[in-house]
């Protein structure tokens, strides 16, 4: 029962601060709940398809192909494909930490990683798109120039300043 607890902590913490927001502040609280609620409904509508299609990748990409392409040794191919893979992607960024985890248990490279989840945050075609409709192409074209390179540095100085030991804890598993 106490694991239980502690495992849904962030979720009956929730609940507990809109039980009190109810008690004393009855319309920022019923706010609060409506908000928790839409946001609780879109998870569930986005979180199961994205899990059965890691289900689909996990089983049909092999994992010689993933450490080929973007593993230790991928070079620029690696970072191409890990800029182009979270750039084509869809959905919200929490989505990404899932996908992220599969391409880690594929053995994929931990820059690469991170590139890829810095490319689903930040370069996104239909966000491009959209970008580029409403505030202009040359303003799109010139965050998109900045941005790439950016995270291609953060990427490489963030897995320079991790020791061996941390990534080694988080190809098995068991960073916290």
């Amino acid at each position: 029962m106490i694991q239980l607890l502690k495992k849904y902590k962030f979720f009956l913490f929730i609940v507990f601060i809109n039980c009190i927001l109810i008690a004393f502040f009855p319309d920022v609280g019923s706010k609060s709940i409506d908000i928790s609620i839409k946001n609780l409904i879109e998870m569930l509508i986005i979180v199961p398809p994205i899990f059965i299609l890691l289900g689909l990748f996990d089983v049909w990409a092999p994992k010689e192909l993933i450490i080929k392409l973007m593993g230790e040794k991928s070079g620029a191919l690696g970072i191409f494909l890990s800029i182009a893979l979270g750039s084509f992607s869809a959905g919200p960024l929490y989505a990404a930490f899932p996908v992220a985890m599969v391409l880690k248990n594929k053995g994929c490279k931990f820059s690469n990683i991170l590139l890829f989840v810095c490319a689903w945050s930040t370069t996104k075609i239909p966000m491009l798109l959209f970008e580029g409709s409403s505030m202009g192409w040359a303003f799109m074209l010139t965050r998109l120039s900045i941005n790439i390179p950016g995270i291609i540095i953060v990427a490489y100085i963030v897995e320079k300043l991790t020791y061996n030991k941390e990534k080694n804890l988080f190809r098995k598993g068991e960073a916290k």
